[in-house]
């Protein structure tokens, strides 16, 4: 039986390495994605070729369209064929919500550019190879800061905001052949959500998150990616909802 396929941007770590361990682990083939350094995209396609799976490396920049194309372009010749995308690439500037002089219209710009955009630009290149079977699906990965504001700085908080909305309309746009949900994680813990708070505020929030959750904890990336095949491969009739992760933020302990 032909094995189906997993695209996976920004897989070198985190949520995106975690969901392509996990679908490489459960008999796909998977497409490990990177942007910048290939090493950390390498070690977790080894991981996936141990569990079983065929993976493609891909360079590519989900900013530009012509990387997205490239990227879906390469699929094609290869398996030509791809079940499920994950849009996990992301990026986003820390900066205090109050410090509105932290941020300009450039890095608004450049992170829609990969948060929205980038997951638009996606979708578009590869419709084709979603439509080829029906019943396909699309995962963008948003963010609690959508519904509180909160997170790293407003605009990331806003590009979530617009993911969750695109996210909506793409289901509409692409039904009944392809399926697009997203989910929206609490705090995560990832090296990129450590490093950009550094070590101190790190643990600080990790401990505020705890209390203020129903279950005291935090999410971690095999939480996200488990809650991703759910969507991308169990949920057949559920399209244009955003799934939120958090350990119970909205019901909070008395």
């Amino acid at each position: 039986m032909e094995r189906q396929v997993c695209v996976v941007t920004g897989s070198s770590s985190g949520i995106g390495a975690a969901t392509a361990r996990l679908f490489a682990s459960r008999g796909w083939n998977v497409v490990v994605n990177y942007s910048r350094e290939a090493a950390p995209a390498e070690a977790v396609a080894a991981e996936c070729r141990a569990l079983g799976a065929e993976v493609l490396v891909v360079k590519a920049n989900v900013a530009e369209d012509a990387d997205c194309r490239a990227l879906a372009a390469a699929v094609d010749a290869k398996w030509g064929r791809c079940d499920v995308l994950v849009n996990n690439a992301g990026t986003t500037k820390f900066v205090h919500v109050r410090n509105f002089d932290g941020l300009d219209a450039a890095d608004f710009q450049r992170i829609y550019g990969v948060n929205v955009v980038g997951a638009f630009q996606m979708v578009r290149a590869f419709t084709p190879l979603l439509k080829k079977h029906p019943g396909s699906g699309v995962v963008n990965i948003s963010s609690i800061a959508a519904a509180t504001g909160l997170g790293s700085c407003l605009a990331y908080a806003a590009s979530k905001g617009a993911l969750n909305t695109l996210t909506m309309s793409l289901a509409r746009a692409l039904g009944p052949e392809v399926r697009v949900n997203a989910i929206a994680p609490g705090l995560v813990e990832t090296p990129w959500l450590q490093n950009g708070m550094g070590a101190e505020k790190y643990a600080a929030g990790v401990e505020a998150y705890k209390v203020r959750s129903a279950l005291a904890d935090i999410i971690l990336p095999e939480d996200i990616a488990t809650t991703a095949w759910y969507l991308g491969v169990d949920a057949r009739k559920t399209t244009g909802e955003v799934l939120l992760v958090d350990a119970g933020t909205k019901v909070p302990p008395p």
